[in-house]
């Protein structure tokens, strides 16, 4: 019963936010692009809920991952404030809100791609799962980026926001990058914690 209120606080969230970011974002097809990952996450979690409860570690990683996506849907990459405030005070050439996008993008999957890969006792613990989980974040990387090129290739000069490249020629390289930063992280952090949540979510699916 806990975790379930916890749950709905989480989804009450995640539509308070969808909301606000809605409201008069910089860029209206921008923000449809950015904000539709969230949304298709937050519909197949929906879907799922029942038959395949995640940890709550994951749901919470999950929900700041789709508010990162949400905020940069609202003012693009390029233009989130907190981060032209730090390119300001430390000089630097660019908004970098992209790269904590792209960390994300491999710190949470990797936390779901573990899961799934356990539950369903597709691999046991060790290296193999380590090195078979960073595979999949990097697949989903490499997969967003030409997600990334065919919406430039469809678009045009509409995709230019989407992109959020800032100029930078080695932006799809480094965007992979931090993506493998994040899901090597999150595997070496919150493996322990994760076991843990694993056992408990085990033993009650085995109780009911």
């Amino acid at each position: 019963m806990r975790r379930a209120k916890v749950n709905l606080f989480q989804l009450l969230i995640f539509l308070g936010v969808l909301m606000w970011s809605g409201i008069k974002p910089y860029d209206t097809f921008t923000w449809m692009l950015e904000v539709a990952p969230a949304v298709i996450g937050a519909v197949v979690l929906l879907a799922t809920y029942k038959k395949f409860p995640l940890t709550p570690l994951t749901y919470w990683l999950v929900l700041i991952h789709a508010i990162i996506l949400i905020i940069g849907g609202h003012y693009t990459y390029a233009r989130v404030p907190f981060f032209n405030w730090l390119k300001d005070i430390f000089e630097l050439e660019r908004n970098n809100y992209d790269k904590l996008g792209h960390f994300v993008q491999g710190f949470t999957p990797a936390m779901i791609a573990r899961e799934i890969l356990l539950r369903k006792s597709v691999v046991s613990k060790g290296k193999w799962l380590f090195f078979i989980v960073i595979s999949i974040c990097m697949a989903i990387s490499a997969f967003y980026e030409l997600l990334e090129w065919w919406v430039a290739l469809a678009t045009g000069t509409g995709s230019n926001e989407f992109l959020g490249t800032q100029g930078y020629i080695w932006d799809t390289q480094s965007d992979m990058f931090y993506c493998l930063i994040g899901a090597f992280l999150s595997l070496i952090f919150f493996r322990k914690l994760h076991d843990r949540e694993l056992e408990i979510i085990n033993s009650e699916s085995k109780r009911g």
